[in-house]
């Protein structure tokens, strides 16, 4: 299995779309994607790479395929201490149970290493959201916490809590 990231381009808006599901919308993005929303954010991930700041965004390609994404993101600091950056992820259905995630999850890691991104980096994940504790596991992250999360909310309204785990960037 070849895992590769990737910079996300225009050309892989419908690939990345299509990979949405329910699970998708409900654990990270909150609101299925659009051709205009996904190009707009592409666009400034792509704009942050040129600076070299902000959040950054990759494909993750499984065999030449697109099946899922990840990035990281220094401004986010819900729950999260300074020197801890923030990382989300999503698999495709089609590539999930393969141990995509935690291959990017590592990847990411290595990468946000090499280019001094932070002393931590961190997974905030809802209890309920099994298969992510499960990569934060695998991927060699701690559990740190549990913090209520000042902007993330449950489909009730209800402020959401987050097992905050961590994987210091030192020891990659």
């Amino acid at each position: 299995m070849r895992i590769e990231l990737r910079p996300l381009t225009e050309s892989d808006v419908q690939a990345h779309n299509d990979g949405e599901d329910a699970e998708t919308v409900r654990w990270l993005t909150g609101a299925p994607g659009t051709p205009d929303s996904t190009a707009r954010h592409i666009a400034m991930l792509a704009e942050n790479a040129v600076r070299g700041q902000g959040q950054q965004g990759f494909g993750v390609w499984l065999e030449d395929r697109l099946a899922g994404y990840v990035d990281y993101n220094p401004a986010v600091d819900d729950g999260l201490e300074p020197g801890e950056v923030n990382i989300t992820y999503a698999t495709h259905p089609w590539a999930r149970g393969r141990g995509v995630a935690v291959a990017a999850v590592q990847l990411l890691c290595d990468r946000m290493a090499e280019h001094a991104e932070g002393s931590h980096a961190a997974i905030r994940v809802d209890p309920e959201n099994h298969a992510s504790v499960r990569v934060a596991e695998k991927a060699g992250f701690t559990l740190a916490r549990e913090v209520e999360s000042t902007t993330d909310v449950r489909p009730d309204g209800t402020l959401a809590t987050l097992l905050v785990w961590l994987r210091d960037l030192a020891e990659v």
